[in-house]
């Protein structure tokens, strides 16, 4: 089998960042895949799996709510490896487009208060493992890195 695409994307030089993952066009229709990078692959923590579910709720949420992107989301999960989230939009779209988008997300979610949406039994299947605080930190952590977001985290190295 042939390695897949994100398997060739050098992972020793990645940072935390927003990337353009992949485009695919589908009967016309363009899908872009971003890489919401949270943690340096390899050299730092990956984070928890009760953060990973939260931040999955909060930022699906939020994007999937939005007046602009809402009805463009295709997708929001988290990574196997955990560090850090794909987010799947239509349409054409480049790195630094989407920058305001999840800035607004991430504040939305550092000022986020009350019990994590769909964290009910009868909404999720693992309704009972998340972790707002802590996922807030993570959040926190990563809005530094796109307000002083330059090439490298924005392109693939």
């Amino acid at each position: 089998m042939e390695k897949i695409a994100s398997f060739q994307i050098d992972h020793t030089r990645l940072v935390p960042g927003v990337y353009v993952s992949r485009q695919d066009v589908f009967g016309g229709t363009t899908l872009t895949t971003f890489d919401l990078r949270f943690k340096t692959p390899n050299r730092e923590p990956v984070m928890d799996v009760p953060v990973m579910h939260t931040l999955e709720h909060l930022v699906a949420t939020y994007v999937r709510s939005h007046t602009e992107w809402g009805k463009r989301v295709v997708y929001v999960g988290p990574m196997g490896c955990r560090t850090g989230m794909y987010a799947i939009f239509e349409g054409n779209i480049g790195s630094a487009e989407i920058l305001p988008l999840l800035t607004e997300t991430f504040d939305w979610i550092l000022s986020f208060e009350g019990p994590v949406p769909g964290a009910a039994p009868e909404d999720c299947g693992n309704w009972r493992e998340h972790n707002l605080e802590m996922t807030k930190f993570e959040v926190k952590r990563y809005v530094e890195t796109l307000k002083h977001a330059g090439k490298e985290n924005l392109n693939y190295p």
